[in-house]
């Protein structure tokens, strides 16, 4: 079964978009500028990616706060119609199905966010509506980010950080969050296809660079934000990725809380942490991380960071080891040495 392409496509391919294979899509990687150009872009000025590979489930009529406050982790009573939030989708074992952004459009109505490859997952656990097919997404990053896409409409440069709205815009509705995956200010537009190309070409003319998922991988990597199929897994365990503040305690159940309350009592086996590289070499996912002779763990993610102008990494390692060990990444017959470093990389939007 060949890729599904974005409906932005032939857009991409005007701009110069590179395309390649991506969670059972055809998505930008780069456009002409390259990858670290569009990194340093996004964390100084402002870019724009199309993640229309993303899910939506929209989840609208009555009983749909109960669906969702007893099968996601997160409490919604924390959050309120307007605002967003961040979760998990756990299996009764407690492993992660999917880490989710919820957008509260309504009183009762909810855009549920999954994976690009966990949309079926995540529409069969919930009672909602595949949307995925009738919108694109369009992601505006970065410290300048509200500034330029002001010269656009202005709505969309007010809606604050994990705030939601909707409102007309040349005619069609679209939805805004402030939300995002690279560490930096910004939102994400679902604007209906028919207008999508219009948006996007607008958002460029307004002086938004262009960017693809390769700047976009280094980016939520520096941010030490974590990646489904990545730090996330069916093997893998919310608390192991330290993102326990996304469990919602005081609620009454949510799926897979039983198995997380033993975990919970024992301790995680593993902890997501990072290694800095002494050297500008790029780590990668696989790369057994070691002290003394001995294997901490994999690296599940890793890269070139633009930033720091030196190789980063992070991964699921036994234990809680002390920032500053010093310890070597086995990579493809090399040892590379580095060293336990503090989350994030890099340090931007509060």
């Amino acid at each position: 079964m060949s890729d599904r392409r974005p409906f932005l496509y032939q857009t991409h391919v005007e701009l110069g978009a590179r395309i390649v294979p991506f969670g059972g899509w055809e998505m930008p990687l780069q456009y002409g500028s390259g990858t670290v150009s569009e990194h340093l872009a996004c964390r100084h000025d402002a870019v724009v990616f199309d993640v229309s590979h993303l899910g939506t489930v929209r989840c609208d009529g009555p009983n749909m706060f109960q669906a969702l406050q007893g099968t996601l982790t997160n409490d919604l009573r924390k959050i309120g119609p307007g605002r967003a939030q961040y979760t998990h989708l756990l299996n009764d074992e407690g492993f992660v199905v999917d880490d989710i952004i919820v957008w509260w459009v309504g009183e009762n109505e909810f855009d549920v966010m999954p994976n690009a490859s966990n949309t079926s997952g995540v529409t069969s656990a919930l009672p909602g509506v595949d949307v995925t097919s009738e919108r694109c997404i369009l992601a505006v990053q970065g410290p300048e980010a509200r500034a330029k896409v002001a010269a656009v409409d202005q709505r969309f440069a007010d809606v604050g950080r994990f705030r939601v709205t909707r409102f007309d815009y040349r005619g069609v509705e679209v939805r805004v969050a402030g939300t995002g995956y690279t560490g930096e200010a910004g939102l994400e537009i679902a604007v209906p296809n028919d207008a999508a190309d219009a948006l996007l070409r607008a958002l460029v003319d307004a002086g938004i660079t262009p960017a693809g998922l390769g700047a976009r991988d280094t980016l939520r990597l520096e941010a030490a934000l974590p990646l489904y199929g990545h730090e996330l897994t069916l093997s893998s365990t919310t608390l192991e990725a330290r993102l326990g503040w996304v469990l919602g305690w005081d609620k009454e159940t949510f799926r897979g809380r039983r198995a997380v309350e033993e975990e919970r009592e024992r301790g995680p086996r593993r902890l997501l942490t990072g290694v800095l590289v002494d050297s500008r070499q790029p780590l990668r996912d696989g790369g057994q991380v070691m002290l003394d002779g001995a294997s901490l763990g994999e690296l599940t993610s890793g890269n070139f960071s633009p930033v720091l102008q030196r190789g980063i990494g992070m991964g699921l390692l036994a234990g809680e080891i002390e920032v500053g060990t010093p310890v070597s990444v086995s990579l493809r017959g090399r040892e590379i040495p580095a060293t336990v470093t503090p989350l994030p990389f890099v340090r931007k939007v509060k």
